[in-house]
């Protein structure tokens, strides 16, 4: 029997060789090249130490250096070379948006100057209460947002300005009803003012300036009075007819006598008691030298304080005074004499527990 020859296995060229190892090469340097651009672009590039979030502030007339800077030195950025590059590529450069941002640990590259580039701010829930003086008020605002408290304290007490709002340094206070309001962080001192004379119109409706109409007295006005009366008494049961007191007392063109304004006037706010001497103080805030309402608001009314104007009580009282039970009630009286005998009982439980000023 004859043998069967022997096949012979065919070499794969050279050339077929060379061209699948430079496919390979070039598939697999193409992955690595994509997951490079893919990790650049989109893999979490924020380093936030134990914090979940954190929030960034890019002031107004920033550039890219200054962004850098803010990023950098708290070193929040993992990759800074990458941050770079996509920052050029997306010509966030040219971009820079200030305001208050809401960073997360989570955040690519790319989600980041999305944010940053497009100005998607965290609004500031502004809040303000439990203020006196202008100098208070600004320093309130001026740590929740960025217009500087100088800023606002000059706009406050700017005639010129106040002019386009009907109000004047000492009126200016009112302007700010307190309550929560959402602001953006960038906000300035004139764009805060102009917001809050918009909530103004709002908060002054038909139904309150038609009340405000009934009892003769202007918005201003009521809320003067609501700064005196917001310091009168802590009982917001008690608002109205304490309000009564002073609609009397205006009514009859008595001089309203309200201690609050005394120690406005002296500008000691520690005072517990008023002394003769304190009612000497010649100031037009002090109403028991001057009479009608003192020139603007010696605090910043509530809301609820400044309803409670309006929605005074009718009663006959032209007086009150502390009760001496230091319930931070009052005793109502209709006549001097009455009012003298309740302040006695006052002053006499003053002068047990040793309170002389």
């Amino acid at each position: 029997m004859a043998k069967r020859r022997k096949k012979k296995s065919k070499k794969t060229p050279f050339w077929l060789k060379v061209l699948v190892s430079i496919f390979i090469i070039v598939i697999v340097s193409g992955g690595i090249a994509a997951w490079r651009l893919y990790h650049a672009i989109y893999q979490p590039n924020i380093f936030l130490g134990e914090r979940k979030t954190t929030h960034i502030f890019i002031p107004t007339g920033s550039n890219f250096n200054d962004v850098k800077a803010i990023l950098y030195e708290k070193g929040m950025i993992i990759n800074t070379n990458t941050f770079e590059w996509l920052a050029e590529k997306k010509n966030y450069r040219n971009n820079i948006r200030p305001g208050r941002y809401l960073i997360h640990e989570d955040m690519g590259n790319n989600e980041l100057i999305n944010i940053l580039r497009s100005g998607q701010q965290d609004p500031v829930m502004l809040t303000f209460n439990n203020i006196r003086l202008k100098e208070q008020l600004a320093g309130n605002i001026a740590s929740q947002i960025e217009a500087d408290s100088l800023s606002i304290i000059r706009l406050l007490n700017d005639h010129a300005f106040l002019e386009q709002f009907n109000m004047n340094p000492e009126t200016s206070k009112l302007l700010f009803i307190p309550n929560t309001y959402e602001f953006f962080w960038n906000t300035s001192a004139e764009q805060l003012l102009t917001r809050m004379h918009r909530e103004y119109n709002a908060f002054w409706n038909e139904q309150r300036l038609a009340k405000a109409q009934r009892i003769n007295l202007t918005p201003l006005e009521v809320g003067t009075l609501a700064s005196i009366v917001q310091l009168e008494t802590s009982r917001p049961d008690e608002l109205p007819r304490v309000a009564g007191v002073y609609i009397n007392r205006l009514k009859r063109n008595m001089r309203l006598q309200a201690d609050p304004t005394v120690i406005f006037a002296v500008g000691d706010y520690s005072i517990r008691r008023v002394l003769n001497r304190h009612l000497e103080m010649d100031s037009p805030y002090n109403t028991y030298k001057y009479a009608g309402l003192p020139p603007g608001p010696i605090a910043l009314p509530e809301q609820r304080v400044i309803d409670g104007v309006l929605n005074y009580e009718n009663h006959e009282y032209l007086f009150f005074c502390a009760k001496d039970d230091f319930s931070g009630y009052h005793a109502f009286a209709r006549t001097y004499s009455q009012h003298l005998a309740n302040a006695r009982r006052y002053q006499n439980a003053l002068n047990q527990r040793q309170i002389m000023r």
